[in-house]
């Protein structure tokens, strides 16, 4: 039987490598403030824990390699919030014990210069989301605004599992427009596990919300297709309070990824609703 873990952890070597790793990305390549007050270059631990989803105990004890084996997801997660190419994070494999991820796809990675343009979007909100609907890496606009869903669970991060398994998720949105969404989000996933013909991830996603939720089940036999490429949503934020956004989805040329943007709709406040969600997501990171 074939595994994808080596068993062999080089701890020592690891911590350094996400020491050194996270001295060289700047906060705001990673859509966070600067601050007048940084006395080590790149990022502090504990964003870099937060962007990945994981506790910032956690992460320390990786860093000071008396941590447990990360998991491959967990690699992935840090691969992310350290902006590690292909190279890096088949490094960060190899020294946590596990082997590299074989034929990973855009899936699997966030390419840099993808992640590079989300950082730039400093006033939008914007994810970037795997065709199934796993949030692979968010700005901090968007972490404020919709909360951070970019945990290093299986399904945890995933938009559609959270919107048929966790009823608080919904809770941000309008009761009306509970039924269009749902649908909205069984659409699409019908639409993408067709193009990955029998991927196992999908078909475990799919297995995991049909045991979940008789509501899914009932949409998913319907077996309505739609690619979700711009729609509008409104969000109750509890300090900007009620928000109409512009749903823009731009599809990466594989189709497996996908850069989402929240833009306010013409003659609307949401933009100045917006500018003050910025200030207020700025101030609560800096503390």
């Amino acid at each position: 039987m074939t595994t994808d873990r080596t068993d062999r952890v080089d701890r020592r070597e690891l911590a350094d490598f996400l020491r050194r790793s996270r001295e060289r990305v700047r906060p705001q390549d990673a859509g966070l403030p600067a601050g007048p007050r940084r006395r080590t270059p790149g990022l502090r631990r504990e964003e870099v824990a937060q962007l990945a989803g994981m506790s910032a105990d956690y992460y320390i004890r990786l860093e000071q390699a008396r941590g447990p084996q990360p998991s491959p997801q967990m690699l992935g997660a840090l691969a992310r919030a350290l902006r590690l190419d292909n190279d890096g994070r088949d490094h960060l494999h190899l020294l946590a014990g596990h082997r590299p991820p074989a034929g990973a796809t855009a899936g699997d990675h966030v390419a840099p210069g993808l992640l590079h343009l989300l950082d730039q979007l400093e006033t939008t909100p914007a994810q970037i989301l795997s065709d199934l609907g796993d949030v692979l890496a968010q700005n901090a606009m968007a972490q404020s605004l919709l909360g951070g869903v970019c945990t290093v669970s299986e399904h945890g991060r995933n938009v559609v599992w959270r919107w048929f398994a966790d009823p608080a998720n919904r809770a941000a949105y309008p009761a009306e427009e509970h039924a269009y969404y749902s649908r909205l989000h069984v659409a699409d996933l019908r639409a993408a596990v067709g193009r990955r013909s029998g991927d196992p991830a999908s078909l475990r996603l799919v297995e995991r919300l049909r045991g979940a939720s008789g509501e899914f089940t009932e949409l998913w036999e319907r077996h309505e297709v739609a690619v979700r490429r711009h729609s509008r949503m409104r969000v109750a934020h509890p300090v900007i309070g009620a928000v109409d956004l512009d749903c823009q989805v731009l599809l990466a040329p594989e189709g497996e990824q996908r850069l989402v943007l929240y833009t306010p709709p013409p003659g609307t406040d949401a933009g100045e609703r917006l500018a003050l969600l910025r200030v207020v997501g700025t101030e609560q990171f800096a503390r």
